[in-house]
């Protein structure tokens, strides 16, 4: 499941599995806003922006190859070192992006599976 498919009309209920982890690493001096340590490399945004997972006053608005920014529309800014759950926008693309997915199940690590195809050449 990713935010694309979530906005289908009629899309099964499911609960959302796939997350890239993300870190908050500035609050810049303009207030109303953080960067985070995802961007187009992290996850893929063809398909529409990522979504920041159980936080509604916060909204992922742009991305760089390496950062994302993110508006604090209501509520509390994430501080520096808080870790952020998004939901990307498409997962086919975001997923062959990385190495490994962590499986994560009640807050620990349970398993690490290897991404097969990550680097594969034709």
């Amino acid at each position: 499941m990713d935010a694309d498919y979530a906005r289908n009309e009629g899309a099964p209920p499911f609960r959302q599995s796939l997350f890239v982890l993300a870190g908050v690493m500035s609050a810049p001096a303009r207030a109303g806003r953080v960067v985070v340590d995802a961007g187009h490399k992290a996850v893929a945004v063809e398909s529409g922006l990522p979504l920041v997972h159980d936080r509604p006053g916060l909204r992922y608005t742009g991305a760089s190859d390496e950062h994302g920014t993110i508006v604090v529309e209501d509520g509390e800014a994430p501080r520096v070192g808080e870790s952020l759950r998004l939901v990307p926008g498409h997962c086919d693309p975001t997923v062959d992006r990385h190495d490994w997915y962590v499986g994560v199940r009640n807050g620990r690590v349970e398993c690490l599976w290897p991404v097969a195809a990550r680097g594969a050449m034709a």
